[in-house]
C-alpha cells in the first residue's frame, strides 16, 4: 500500500540548511510532490546561494541568522504556525537521506501506528564512507544513554523523521544545536508517544559536513547531545 492511496493529511518538510547550494536542489527535486505539500528551507546564515538555489526549485525559504541545528528548525516551526499542517517531516539538506523514501517515514503516522517516526541507517543501506567511525561511535554511545537511562532501545539518531504537528508542539521544543534531534526523543519517551523507526539508506553527502567531517565537530554535537539526554533525564 502506497501513502498516496490513503486519505492523507497535509504534510510540511523543513530543511535546515547551512551553505548547501551544491545539494540543495537535489534533495528539492526528489521530494515526492504527490505526498509534500509545502517544503521550507531555512537558511542557517549561509554564506553561499543556498537561498537562491532553493527558491529556483520550488521551495519557501526563511532566514534564520542564529546558527544553529535546532535554532534552524525552531523558525521552521515557528513559520508553520501561521497555518499549520498535520504532520512535520524533517530532513537534511546535503543529499545524505533519500528524498524519495519520505514514502517509508509517512506510513506508520498514516495509518495512524506511530506518532514519531525516525529513520534509521542502517549498516547494510549505508553508504561506504558515508558516516566516519567517530561519528558511528558518538551515535551509539547516545544510543546506550537512552537505552539506560530511559529503558528504550533504539537503532539511530537519524534526523530524517515525521512527527505529529500537535504532538511536535507538545514537546516545546527548545535546543539551538544538535541536541535537538535527540531532544525529540527523550521527551517522546517521557511523554509516552508511539515512536516507530523505519530503515533508510543514507550516502556521503555532498559538501563538507559540519558535525562528522572533523573529530573536533563531532565532539562538539555529542557534547550537545549527551548533555540534552541528561538534562532531560533529570526533570
Amino acid at each position: 500500500m502506497h501513502p498516496e492511496n490513503i486519505l492523507r493529511p497535509k504534510v510540511c518538510l523543513i530543511i535546515p540548511a547551512l551553505n548547501e547550494s551544491s545539494a540543495i536542489g537535489k534533495v528539492i527535486d526528489d521530494i515526492p510532490t504527490e505526498l509534500v505539500d509545502q517544503v521550507i528551507v531555512v537558511d542557517n546564515g549561509s554564506t553561499d546561494n543556498t537561498s537562491e538555489m532553493a527558491k529556483s526549485h520550488g521551495a519557501t525559504v526563511i532566514l534564520e541568522s542564529r546558527r544553529g541545528y535546532g535554532n534552524a528548525c525552531l523558525a521552521g516551526i515557528s513559520f508553520l504556525d501561521k497555518l499549520p499542517p498535520e504532520i512535520v517531516v524533517f530532513i537534511d539538506g546535503d543529499y545524505s537521506s533519500d528524498p524519495k523514501e519520505i514514502d517509508k517515514i509517512l506510513m506508520p503516522i498514516l495509518k495512524d501506528e506511530a506518532d514519531l517516526i525516525i529513520g534509521y541507517r542502517s549498516s547494510s543501506k549505508m553508504e561506504k564512507e558515508s558516516m566516519p567511525f567517530h561519528a558511528k561511535f558518538g551515535n551509539w554511545f547516545a544510543l546506550n544513554l537512552i537505552n539506560i537511562l530511559y529503558g528504550r532501545s533504539f537503532e539511530d539518531l537519524g534526523p530524517f523523521r515525521a512527527i505529529k504537528w500537535d504532538n511536535l508542539k507538545s514537546l516545546k521544543m527548545k535546543s539551538p544545536t544538535y541536541g535537538w534531534t535527540v531532544e525529540m526523543m527523550v521527551k517522546a519517551l517521557r511523554r509516552k508517544m508511539r515512536i516507530t523507526e523505519v530503515e533508510v539508506s543514507y550516502r556521503k553527502r555532498i559538501g563538507k559536513s559540519k558535525i562528522s567531517g572533523t573529530v573536533t565537530g563531532t565532539m562538539k554535537a555529542g557534547y550537545h547531545i549527551i548533555a540534552t539526554i541528561i538534562r532531560n533525564s533529570m526533570r
